[in-house]
């Protein structure tokens, strides 16, 4: 597989991706051989670390820049599906499943598999509901997809108010994570982390556009991966002797279930819906992630990106497999780290702490200060719970284990990596969004090409500034601020999509009033729940699967009022039938449906 340069010149992406690969290998020997030797310091490593890969997004970025519309919006639909799969894998993989996910199954146990199986189980719909349909229309949005199937302005004004909430909530826990990896390796406050993580997204998409986030997202997925595979499976083996941390998963819990009795836990970490709300919550949570990943915008965009329908395919079945090799990890990392602080932390002296406790204090994502409730001097397991910020699990655990100081900056670099590209995608969905939606499609129809993309910069410039402003008040764990993100997707945008591709009648009132009463009631839930402390519920469904409730509205307000309205235009029909058909199919059922001839 190759590609052309500007010059003219073809060149192997697989043999670029290769080498790049091997030279990122090689950078981490050499920084291990370099720390073992005494030669530089935990501060150098982690400067190394951070530099080198914020240099090479940034220099892709850099030589990606592009004026051309078409490729600043959907990287000039030119992307093949395995590289598409790559980037997609890497959007998807944001913060939230690189640096918190474990942080969920450690919390949760059992009850955090919902995320695992909701975030994975949506590609499915994705693949089969919308992900070759949206390609086949191939323009740049979700909203242009539903201002031009429902014809009307008012139903794409309401899609980018929709689009902006969610992805703004999105950017937020990305943002968040970018602080987290800066505070610990840079040694600084996290909202200091925070904006000086911003540079490092505003680098990757400002010039760029969707050309230059995919090729970033491409190198910083193979980043994370070998990041977040390398010192679980150092852990492994150093704990059962078998570097397959995904096996010996089952007797690092046996271990766990082992240890719990002596530390005074009284919810198993293996026995499910342990939650508040029990079975409820998690089959709620299960549901509103599943159809929220169906129903993101950023996600959605990358099958515009593709040269056709098949392609488009390919790519969600690459992306699963990308997306497997993480998630497929992250319940061994929960594992293993919490058999390694019930062993080896909980039940200590609060002065004898292991060095990586007081170093990750320092942060303050874990309160030592508020750790010693019963005042005896002892660090507990419930008290290290309570103290401890679950979102430092993967980012902790080279640390955790005793391994090398390289392997803590390897995470940091691949944590990194989740979150910018995550953030940088969801800049471009913002951004495409108000400029080419809203300012292009209806205020100014006259705008210029220069004119777009420049306000498509100001835009990716103002959006990433409110949204790091608003993650250094840190409300929620990363993972549960993305399941904000996917209950309002799942509220607003999945229903009117899949109404807008399978039935005919749905029509612009119908559509407008689904997405504006799905998000009404989602957004009333999350705040009562949230403000409340989960004081005001139903059935124990708590503000992250919010969505559960707005979803059924959205749908079944779309229906009645498309029932009570006028029917779409014969144009519309005809346009519907074409996303799922052949375009002979199409003619054949137009022409069946025509009244015949009248005859002599």
């Amino acid at each position: 597989m190759s590609t052309q340069t500007r010059s003219g010149r073809r060149i192997s992406m697989g043999g670029v991706w290769l080498l790049y690969t091997v030279c990122f290998g090689l950078l981490v020997t050499v920084l291990g051989l370099l720390e073992s030797a005494g030669v530089m310091g935990q501060r150098a490593i982690g400067y190394v670390f951070l530099a080198t890969t914020f240099l090479i997004y940034a220099a892709i970025g850099i030589w990606s820049r592009t004026r051309v519309l078409d490729e600043y919006y959907v990287a000039g639909r030119s992307i093949p599906a395995i590289y598409n799969g790559m980037a997609t894998a890497a959007d998807w993989m944001s913060g939230a499943s690189f640096i918190s996910m474990a942080g969920i199954l450690y919390a949760l146990g059992y009850d955090g598999m919902a995320y695992i199986m909701g975030w994975t189980g949506g590609y499915v719909l994705l693949a089969l509901l919308l992900a070759p349909y949206l390609r086949k229309f191939g323009k740049y949005t979700i909203p242009d997809f539903i201002g031009d199937r429902f014809q009307s302005n008012a139903t794409r004004v309401v899609a980018v108010i929709a689009t902006v909430i969610i992805s703004g909530t999105y950017l937020i826990a990305q943002i968040t994570g970018v602080g987290i990896v800066m505070s610990r390796f840079l040694q600084i406050d996290i909202s200091v982390g925070v904006f000086l993580g911003l540079l490092g997204v505003l680098f990757c998409s400002f010039l760029g556009g969707m050309r230059a986030i995919t090729w970033t997202q491409v190198a910083q997925y193979i980043v994370l991966i070998v990041a977040y595979l390398i010192p679980i499976t150092l852990l492994a083996h150093q704990q059962t002797g078998v570097p397959l941390p995904q096996l010996m998963q089952g007797q690092a819990l046996q271990q766990v279930t082992a240890l719990e009795p002596q530390h005074g836990i009284t919810k198993p970490f293996v026995e499910p819906f342990n939650e508040t709300g029990g079975m409820f919550q998690f089959l709620a949570l299960t549901l509103s992630l599943m159809v929220g990943t169906a129903g993101l915008p950023h996600v959605l965009v990358r099958f515009y990106t593709v040269p056709n329908v098949r392609q488009a395919r390919w790519s969600v079945g690459w992306a699963l497999l990308f997306i497997f090799l993480l998630y497929f990890t992250a319940p061994a990392y929960a594992a293993f780290v919490r058999w390694e602080i019930l062993q080896n932390v909980a039940g200590r002296a609060i002065d004898q702490l292991p060095a990586w406790v007081q170093a990750w204090a320092k942060t303050g994502l874990i309160n030592l200060a508020a750790a010693d409730a019963n005042a005896n001097g002892i660090l507990e397991a419930v008290e290290l719970d309570r103290v401890m910020n679950t979102d430092i699990v993967v980012l902790a655990a080279p640390e955790i284990a005793g391994l090398p100081y390289v392997f803590a900056g390897l995470v940091a670099a691949g944590g990194l990596a989740a979150a910018l590209s995550t953030a940088d995608g969801l800049l471009i969905a913002v951004s495409a969004a108000i400029s080419h939606d809203l300012y292009y499609k209806v205020l100014n129809p006259n705008a210029s090409t220069a004119q777009r993309l420049m306000l498509s910069r100001i835009m990716v410039l103002i959006v990433a500034a409110v949204g790091a402003w608003i993650a250094t008040y840190r409300l929620a764990l990363i993972a549960q601020i993305v399941a904000w993100a996917f209950s309002l997707a799942a509220a607003s945008l999945f229903p009117v999509l899949v109404l807008g591709i399978w039935w005919k009648r749905a029509n612009a009132k119908g559509a407008m009033a689904g997405i504006i009463s799905g998000l009404a009631v989602t957004l009333a839930y999350m705040v009562a729940n949230y403000t409340t402390q989960g004081a005001f519920n139903i059935l124990g469904i708590s503000h992250t699967a919010a969505g559960i409730f707005g979803m059924p509205v959205n749908f079944l307000v779309a229906y009645l009022v498309s029932r009570a309205t006028e029917e779409p235009a014969p144009e519309i029909q005809e346009f519907v039938s074409s996303l799922r058909y052949p375009k002979q199919l199409v003619a054949a059922e137009i022409s069946a449906a025509a009244p015949e001839p009248a005859t002599d």
